[in-house]
C-alpha cells in the first residue's frame, strides 16, 4: 500500500490531509516529436529540440542545434513551459533526462521524435516529480537498453503510471521550491564556468608562448626575458616509477603508511580518503620512491599527463605503479609550486598527447617527459604566478563544493517531498 503523506511537508500543509493517487496521464498532456527526413534539415528555420537542449536540470540551446524547413512541422509548437523530456538515446542513462522549456521564441521550435513534451498546469510541480524517486524507479523499471540497445522510454508506459498528489496549492509550493534551488545551482554553476574560463584565459597569459620569450600579461616590476630549459635540467626524476610488483593481498584500507597512486588525483591535488596503504615493511623497501611536500606526480598510463602536488601528507607515503615523481632540484633556483601550476596547464597535456608511445594503449616514458620545455623567469616572478594561480584554485574549490552542496541538498529534498 503506498504511503499518503511525505516525510516533509512546508508549514501550512502539514494538516492538509493525505496525497491522492491518480493516474499520470490525468494530469498532464503527452505528446511525441517530430519525425523529419534529411531533406527536411536546413541553415536555418524551425529549430528542432533534442536531447543536446537539456544539460542536467537546465534548457539550453546552441550553435549546433537542428532546424528544419516550416514545411516539415505537422506537429503543435512547443512553448514557454512545457516539459522537455528523452525518450529514446543511444545511452540509456540519459533516457528520461528532462527540463522545462523556457525563453523561447514563439512559434519558433518543435521537439524532435525521440523526445516527449509534457504539457501541465503547474510545471515546475511536475518537473519537481520528474526528479524524485518514484520517477527514478519507473526509469530504472521501464527503459530498455544496454548492450548497444537504444535506451527508450515508452510515452503510454509513463502515462499509465499511478502517482501520489497533493492540493494544487501544495503542488505550486513545491515546485517554487524546486525552481529556487534550481536557480541557485545555475547561478553558481555559471559562477564557477567563469572563473574557470578566467583561470584557463591567464594560464595562457601568465606564461610565454611558442617561440615568445616574455608572456602577454605580467607582474608590475618585471620586464626582462625569460629562459626555456628542459625538465631534466630543473628537476629530479625517479630512475623509475612507484611499486611494480605489489599484490592484491597487499592493498590495505587502513594503516600507517599511505600508497597513492594516479586514481586518487583529485583536481590537481591528492584525495587521501581515497588511498589504500601498505605494510611498514614494504614501506621502507625503496627510500626513492616515498614522498614529500613538494613531490609533483604525473601519471604515465591510463590517463596520461594528470598531475598532482603532494601537500600536508597526513601520514607518511609511497608511490604505486603509473605515477613519476619528479622534485625541484635544490640549485634549480625554481619554485615547486609554479612547475606544479605550468605543468598542471595544458601545455604538458598537449606535449604528452603528441609524444606518447604505444598503440591503443598510449605509454608517457620518462625519456619523453624528461624534454618537455619548461619556461623560466626569476624566483620571485614565480612566486607571484604560483600565489595567483593558488588563489584561483582555492576560489574554485569552493565554488565546487558549494555547487555539490546544493545539489545534494536538492537531491535529499526530493527524497522528501515526494510520496
Amino acid at each position: 500500500m503506498m504511503k499518503k503523506v511525505p516525510k516533509r511537508r512546508f508549514k501550512g500543509f502539514l494538516n492538509a490531509g493525505d496525497w491522492e493517487q491518480r493516474k499520470f496521464k490525468n494530469f498532464v498532456q503527452i505528446r511525441r516529436g517530430l519525425t523529419y527526413r534529411p531533406s527536411d534539415i536546413a541553415s536555418s528555420g524551425i529549430r528542432v529540440l533534442r536531447s543536446s537542449n537539456i544539460n542536467e536540470d537546465q534548457f539550453i540551446t546552441g550553435t549546433n542545434d537542428v532546424f528544419v524547413n516550416i514545411d516539415a512541422v505537422d506537429i503543435p509548437y512547443v512553448k514557454s513551459g512545457d516539459i522537455l523530456l528523452t525518450s529514446a538515446n543511444g545511452s540509456a542513462h540519459l533516457v528520461g533526462k528532462h527540463a522545462i522549456i523556457n525563453d523561447i521564441v514563439e512559434n519558433s521550435a518543435v521537439h524532435g521524435g525521440f523526445m516527449l513534451l509534457v504539457e501541465s498546469k503547474n510545471p515546475q510541480f511536475i518537473n519537481a516529480l520528474l526528479g524524485s524517486n518514484w520517477y527514478k524507479k519507473f526509469i530504472n523499471l521501464y527503459v530498455s537498453g544496454g548492450n548497444g540497445a537504444i535506451g527508450n522510454l515508452s510515452k503510454s508506459d509513463l502515462e499509465e503510471q499511478d502517482v501520489m498528489l497533493p492540493s494544487e496549492e501544495e503542488q505550486k509550493a513545491i515546485g517554487r521550491v524546486y525552481f529556487y534551488m534550481n536557480h541557485l545551482i545555475t547561478l553558481h554553476q555559471r559562477k564557477l564556468e567563469k572563473l574557470q574560463a578566467t583561470k584557463k584565459a591567464l594560464l595562457y597569459e601568465l606564461f610565454p608562448i611558442e617561440n615568445s620569450r616574455r608572456p602577454k600579461r605580467r607582474f608590475k616590476g618585471f620586464t626582462g626575458d625569460w629562459e626555456q630549459c628542459k625538465l631534466s635540467k630543473l628537476a629530479i626524476m625517479n630512475a623509475r616509477i612507484g611499486w611494480q610488483n605489489l599484490r592484491t593481498s597487499e592493498f590495505l584500507d587502513s594503516g600507517d603508511y599511505l600508497l597513492i597512486t594516479g586514481t586518487d588525483f583529485d583536481n590537481g591535488r591528492i584525495k587521501y580518503s581515497t588511498c589504500h596503504y601498505v605494510e611498514k615493511k614494504r614501506f621502507d623497501q625503496d627510500t626513492k620512491i616515498q614522498l614529500s611536500t613538494g613531490s609533483i606526480l604525473i601519471t604515465k598510463d591510463g590517463t596520461l599527463g594528470k598531475v598532482a602536488l603532494v601537500e600536508e601528507l597526513p601520514k607518511p607515503a609511497t608511490l604505486n605503479a603509473g605515477v613519476f615523481n619528479v622534485r625541484v632540484k635544490n640549485d634549480a633556483f625554481l619554485s615547486y609550486k609554479y612547475l606544479y601550476h605550468y605543468l598542471k596547464a595544458p601545455f604538458l597535456m598537449k606535449y604528452v598527447i603528441a609524444n606518447a608511445t604505444g598503440g591503443t594503449i598510449k605509454h608517457l616514458n620518462q625519456s619523453i617527459l624528461v624534454d618537455f620545455p619548461i619556461p623560466i623567469t626569476e624566483k620571485h616572478e614565480q612566486d607571484k604566478i604560483a600565489k595567483l594561480l593558488d588563489s584561483l584554485e582555492s576560489i574554485i574549490t569552493l565554488h565546487q563544493r558549494k555547487l555539490e552542496k546544493l545539489k545534494n541538498l536538492k537531491a535529499a529534498y526530493l527524497n522528501e517531498m515526494f510520496v
